[in-house]
Order: structure tokens, then sequence, then C-alpha cells
């Protein structure tokens, strides 16, 4: 998510409906799926056509899958019954029980307890509630009924187990959150005697979501731990349009630690997950981290000292809460937003000098957001250069947020100098300063985003066609003037005072040019602008060198070819004809290796000659300027397929020849004569 790249993509065919969520099995690395409720399919992440996947159809309908990372998965069926996956897959069609009569499934989670997997799940029927648990490994199951609410009913439902007690959490239409404990008993003769009757559940108040006159109609509720809990939901306040929020409370003290508006609107649905959270904001999926600190009365209130306060407000880089809310709701877990935001206010005004060791690295950079260009660099040095290890790259990259945010606000402030330091030095990626390469795109500075493209591993497919449009844009003459790294190409384009390349006589890998015009019946014309051997680079150095470092980016290729698409003609027709004379220049090495520093691959050419053919094929077929570019490539390639189905042909004698020779006594003289036929 960080990075922003699609890692794969399956779908069912037309007419199937996914109708469970999709899980990982976490032992085998196999993606587990559900479609028209019965229909199993299991699949790994290099499989391709998910019609091809394992299949196997069950005997009932499935609720939903639960992986545990110790556990493996655990299936649980509409009307109750559950196994675990391997049970399932010994008999795909066995009998499935129903464990529940006339009774709806509400809400499911599985956990781990001890060795044993356990999974929870309520149901509903003519408005009562049931909890049921069972230990599948154990095929022990018990049902409880949940003690009424009278004028309300629960919403939602999660849940954790520890020290052999399940705490059920229920949030209700009243806008409270009832605890429920449930112990997780050991099957005895007299609880099998006294499994008919029914127990019902007590349930106690934890909290009630309401603030200073405004109460907040939840949609979703997760535990983060012990004394803390996520609500999302809608915030209704006297005389105010109710608004979406997320928010963190501490159910020790009843306080609200945190608050987040969201006013693109959500589904509803909250994640939670490595202290991460996951909602789905507007159109996109939104990923906030979070840091509960240990519960007590000071901090609930917010009246931490700042010395006690973690140093967490490195997730600004994260890009999805202000500044000041970010630093104000999730780093000093202060009460009410109205109220925190005052006491940060008067913290900023603090001077650094008087306590420059309580003061974290986002409240440095706030304070710095007006300060002049020298003392920022000053101070921006310094923060960098006393970085904790641990977070070394989420400082750097909230470094150069603040950077480019000043570029942005500034358009006549740029420090190029210290963003290519600070590039060159460290290891950033894309997501890290999703703003970098904008601002290095707006004030063309081509050596940046050839230093970015060459080092960060998650550039976005949309902005690596940017950068590569920039560079065939630009004019020869232009680029001379500009600093640019070749190393990349200094070694294999010979260039003289005037530029121009030096030509050299070419033996490719086993012909020759008379031999590859013999093999493809035709004769090149000896002042043709496109040379059968490529031997004339079409770009300069300092273009050549910009273009290697958009060859070294990292790319998936279904997001990358509508992008190429819209590539001009003649770039395309540019573009190509350096590929194909890099493709030459590897041709002549043995090893089919571009000597110099950060010098593309054969397969990263030959993957982005291929990638531009499909893209640009139509348009350059229409194109008489690029009839025989594309003659000559076909050529060159047919000669080197001719060349390599002949090394074939020998390849048996050669593999024998060595078996020889590792047979034949080293001291022994002898002449052999071998006939290859």
């Amino acid at each position: 998510i960080s990075d922003q790249k699609p890692l794969g993509c399956w779908s069912v065919k037309h007419g199937q409906i996914l109708t469970c969520p999709v899980v990982c099995n976490f032992e085998t690395h196999e993606y587990i799926a559900v479609h028209d409720d019965k229909v199993l399919r299991i699949w790994k992440n290099e499989d391709i056509n998910l019609d091809k996947a394992f299949k196997a159809t069950l005997s009932a309908d499935v609720y939903r899958i639960h992986s545990l990372p110790h556990g493996g998965p655990v299936v649980l069926f509409r009307g109750g019954a559950v196994r675990t996956l391997d049970v399932l897959l010994e008999a795909p069609q066995q009998e499935i029980e129903n464990v529940i009569s006339g009774e709806v499934i509400r809400w499911s989670g599985a956990f781990m307890e001890g060795q044993q997997p356990v999974l929870i799940f309520t149901t509903e029927k003519d408005g009562d509630f049931f909890v049921y648990v069972q230990k599948p490994k154990l095929s022990s199951l018990h049902r409880y009924k949940l003690e009424q609410q009278e004028s309300a009913k629960p919403l939602c439902f999660t849940a954790h187990v520890t020290n052999q007690t399940v705490t059920l959490l229920c949030l209700y239409s009243k806008e409270t959150v009832y605890q429920v404990l449930i112990p997780l008993q050991q099957d005895t003769e007299e609880e099998e005697e006294e499994e008919e009757k029914e127990e019902i559940l007590s349930k106690s108040l934890l909290l009630n979501l309401s603030v200073s006159g405004a109460v907040l109609k939840g949609t979703s509720l997760v535990v983060l731990d012990k004394d803390h809990v996520a609500v999302l939901g809608s915030l209704a306040a006297p005389g105010k349009e109710p608004r979406e929020c997320l928010t963190i409370w501490n159910t020790k003290f009843q306080t609200l630690q945190a608050s987040k508006e969201l006013p693109l609107g959500t589904s509803g649905q909250l994640w939670c997950y490595e202290e991460k959270f996951f909602l789905i904001h507007g159109k996109v999926l939104t990923v906030i981290m979070y840091k509960c600190e240990t519960s007590s009365l000071a901090a609930a209130v917010g009246k931490l000292k700042d010395s006690q306060t973690p140093d967490v407000s490195l997730f600004l880089n994260w890009n999805t809460l202000e500044d000041e809310e970010l630093v104000v709701s999730f780093q000093s877990q202060e009460t009410v937003a109205l109220k925190a935001e005052s006491r940060m206010n008067l913290r900023s005004r603090r001077s650094t000098e008087e306590r420059p060791e309580t003061l974290s690295v986002g409240q440095r950079l706030l304070n710095l957001k007006g300060a002049p260009t020298y003392v920022l660099e000053t101070e921006l040095r310094k923060v960098v250069a006393k970085a904790p290890t641990p977070d070394l790259q989420a400082t750097i990259g909230c470094v150069v947020t603040a950077l480019t945010d000043r570029c942005k606000r500034n358009p006549k402030y740029y420090p190029q100098n210290f963003l290519q330091e600070i590039v060159e030095t460290h290891n950033l990626s894309y997501s890290l300063c999703p703003d970098l390469m904008a601002v290095a795109l707006e004030k063309n500075d081509m050596h940046l985003l050839q230093m970015c493209l060459e080092r960060f591993p998650d550039i976005p497919e949309e902005v690596t066609y940017t950068c590569l449009k920039a560079f065939l844009s630009l004019s020869e003459a232009h680029l001379q003037s500009i600093d640019v790294d070749v190393d990349s190409v200094i070694c294999y384009i010979d260039v003289e005072m005037d530029d121009k390349e030096v030509k050299t006589e070419i033996v490719e890998n086993g012909f020759s040019e008379e031999m590859d015009q013999d093999m493809c019946d035709t004769k090149f014309p000896k002042e043709s602008h496109f040379r059968s051997e490529g031997e004339s680079c079409p770009v300069g150095l300092q273009k050549a060198a910009l273009l290697n470092a958009v060859l070294h980016s990292a790319y998936t290729e279904t997001f990358l070819l509508p992008h190429l698409k819209n590539l001009p003609a003649q770039q395309a027709i540019l573009f190509l004809r350096y590929l194909y004379y890099l493709y030459v220049k590897c041709s002549e090495k043995v090893n089919t290796t571009l000597p110099g520093i950060r010098s593309p691959t054969i397969n990263q050419i030959m993957d982005w000659m291929c990638l531009l053919l499909d893209a640009q094929f139509t348009v350059m077929v229409m194109l008489p300027e690029a009839k025989e570019l594309l003659s000559n490539l076909h050529k060159f390639v047919r000669a080197q397929v001719r060349f390599y189905s002949e090394l074939n042909k020998i390849e048996g004698s050669l593999q024998e020849l060595q078996r020889l020779n590792l047979l034949r006594e080293s001291q022994t003289y002898s002449i052999e004569v071998l006939e290859i036929i």
C-alpha cells in the first residue's frame, strides 16, 4: 500500500460472484476464495488465471473463511458449522450439519488460545442475539443468549481473547459500547448434561460515545489494546451538521483521545492491523498510523508532560492527516480536538533553545514552517544528522516533505543541492516523499529526476511516463547546459568534441553485416539514416543517461501500457531507435552486458522495446519514417534467432566435449579429433 503498486489481480468468470472476503493462508502462502457460496478456489501469487486454480465444490454455503497465523484457515458455514480447511479438503462433499436454526449470522471472528483456534460468531433471530464459541479441533461448541437492551440493538461486534476469557464488545444503536465476558470452558460430563440449558450473558456498560454535547453514532468498532478502542461513525453536535469521524477512546477513563474528520465520507467499515487503520475515504483506501500510550489519567485528560511524549510524529509522511492534527491527535494523545489545538499553539511558541531535547520531529517541523530559508535548511540538516536509526527513513521523508512544501508555497525557493544530497545519501522511496518528483519536474531538475528513477523502488507508472516524456522532449542543445550523471553511458558511447559518435567496426555475436544481409536476402542502403548495425546513437550523451534511468525504473506492464499509448509518435520513434541501438550494443558482447555503472541490462532493454511496440505498433506501422527502423529491427532479431538456433544444434556436442574433458587424466597427453555432425 505504501508503494502504491498493484502486485496481482485475479478475476472470476462473468456471472460468478465472490461471496466472502478472500484470505491468505499464512502457512502455504496461498489465497483462498469462495464464489457462488459453495465453490472454493485456492491459488498462489504466481498463478495468473483464476479459472485454472484449484477448485472444490462444497456441500453447504460458506459464510466466511478466517485465517490464523499459526492455526491455519477455518471455514464457517451459514448453518453455523465450522471446519478447518485441511479437514474440509480431505472430503469437500462431506455432510455439513446445521448448528443454528432460523438464525442469521451477523458477525464472526477467529482467535488463537494457546495452540487451539477459537471461532466466535453472533446470530440474530426475532430480535434476539446469540453468541456461539467453537473450538473446531476439539469439536467443542457453546451457545449463549445475549442479554437484551431496551429500545437498542447491537450494530456491530468485535472481540479479543485473553487468559482463557473472551471479551466481546458490542456497539449499540444508543451510542454506547457494552462489554461481555465469556469464559472459555473446558467440556466436562456435567456441562454436557446441562448443555440444553441456555445461559444468558450479562453485559456491562464500557463506554458512552458522547463528549461536550456531541454524540457519535458509530458504525464500526475495533479494539486497539486493553484500554483503547477505535470507533468510526457520524459525530452529531447540537445545531451542526453531522460529520463522519474516526475516533480513539480510552475505555479506562471514558475519554475521547483523538478524532479525525473524514469529509469525503466512508463505507462504514474500519480495519486495524499492526498499528495502522485502513478505511475507505471517498474513493480511496486511506491508511492512518496510530500509537496508543500506556493508559494513565494524565494522558487521558491531556496533561502528560512533553518530556513523556513519544516521538511518533515521524508518521507525517503518510499524508493522511494535516500536520497540526497529526501532532495533536496521534502524538500527544490529548483529549478533545478543539482544546488540544490551543495547547499545541502554546507549545509551538516555546523556544527551541529552551527545551530542545523535548521537541519531536513533527513539532520541530511545525515550528520551522515560517522560518527563513537559511534557518530552515540549517535546522533540517540537524534533524537529518540526529535522526535515530530505526526511524531514519521516516525522518528523512518528513524533512523532504517540509522542503517540498516550502517549494510549493514559494516558487522562487528550490534547494536543489540539499535535495540531491538527501536522495543520494539515503535509501528513500517515492511513498516517503511523494511530492519530490513533481517539484523536480516543475523545476526541470533532470539530475534529481535521474537519481530518483535509479534509486526509488516504488515510482508510480504515471510519474515514470511523465519523466520519459519530459526527457524525450528536451533539445540536445538545452541538455548540454544540464548537469547529468553519464556514468551509465560513457563506457559504450564514444563521443567526439562535436558530440558526434565515433563510428566503430562491429562484429555481432557470431555474424557480420554480410552474413545478416545474406540471411535476410536484402541489401541495406549504404547511406541509410537507420544503419543495420544500430551504430549511430540517435541521442546525445546526456539524454541517453536520462533514458537509461527510465529503463531502471520498476513498473507493472498493465498500468504503464495505457500511458505509453499517449506518447507522441516522434518521441516514440526516437525512444525505439535508442532501444534498438542499445540492443545492438548488447549483442556485440559475448555476455550481452553493457559496461559502465548502472547500465541497462539486456532484459530491461528488450522488455521496454516490447512494451513500446505493443503500445505504439499501429502508429509506427502507419508512419513512413518508422518503416525502415521496424524493418531493420526485424532483420536483426531474425538474424540473432537463426544464430542461436545454430548454437542449439551443437549444444549436445559441446556438452559431450565438456564431459570428456572432465574424464581425461590431466597428466596424459593426447590429440583427439571430434567430428560434429
